[in-house]
């Protein structure tokens, strides 16, 4: 097993095997949250990310794991959908996108990685506090929402946020909820890699690892969606919020 991970490691362009392996754990962490949360994969992924590689080939490798995996469990997850909704995330987030890509270009790397952690924190600390949005989802809301998505991912790799923050006080139910959040962030994938490719910004190498990752990524994404209870959200969400916030401590550049 050993030979195998280091012959792996250095198949990847990793300098030692323990980089490899801590790619490893933020991957089947994120796969577990996302498969019964439905969202969490940049939040947990990327500090783990960000601290072994360039904040591209970061957001590079964790958007194409997040894009090979849950497609095999899209058409399952769609039918608890509302696409409409799903429809007008992904034109905001189609806008917003190339402006975060540009940000993102002249992040120094440390700022990347404080970046990541904190804006995971804001959010982790505004749904610990209770805050919801509660007033109607209107269409330019939901617009707005996917525009705001696209910034983010487009600067830091993490679009989910706001999509979070807006879904979380609906009335929908957990399924659906999930269902959207889901879909949403596998859209905004295909969006960030093609935006990625026009701009000339994709390389192979992190393209592989993803790859290679997504086969990590789907283990924890069955095993979650597996155990995954509707009637025990909260304990769900509860875990969740537990290791997102692991992760965005333990991304910062302070911890090495």
């Amino acid at each position: 097993m050993m030979a195998s991970l280091v012959a792996i490691s250095e198949a990847l362009g990793f300098d030692n095997i323990g980089d490899l392996v801590w790619l490893m754990l933020g991957t089947i962490l994120a796969g577990l949250v996302r498969g019964f949360s439905g969202f969490g994969t940049a939040m947990i992924f990327l500090p783990f990310a960000a601290s072994v590689m360039p904040p591209i080939w970061a957001i590079t490798t964790m958007v194409m794991m997040d894009l090979i995996a849950p497609l095999i469990m899209a058409p399952k997850t769609a039918k608890d959908a509302e696409m409409g909704d799903i429809w007008r995330l992904a034109a905001g987030c189609l806008c917003g996108l190339p402006f975060g890509v540009a940000v993102l270009l002249h992040l120094p790397v440390e700022t990347f990685r404080y970046s990541v952690s904190m804006i995971t924190m804001v959010l982790l600390v505004l749904l610990l506090s209770g805050f919801r949005y509660r007033g109607e989802r209107t269409k330019p809301l939901i617009y707005g929402t996917g525009g705001l998505a696209g910034l983010l991912g487009g600067a830091v790799g993490i679009p989910g946020p706001p999509v979070i923050m807006l879904y979380l006080a609906s009335p929908l139910p957990a399924r659906v909820i999930r269902a959207n959040n889901f879909l949403f962030l596998l859209a905004a994938g295909f969006m960030m890699i093609g935006v990625y490719a026009i701009q000339g910004l994709l390389f192979k190498t992190p393209l592989i690892i993803g790859a290679y990752l997504s086969l990590v990524y789907l283990i924890g994404i069955a095993v979650g969606s597996r155990i995954f209870v509707p009637s025990r959200e909260k304990l769900y969400r509860a875990i969740a919020y537990m290791i997102i916030a692991a992760s965005a401590l333990r991304g910062l550049p302070l911890f090495g």
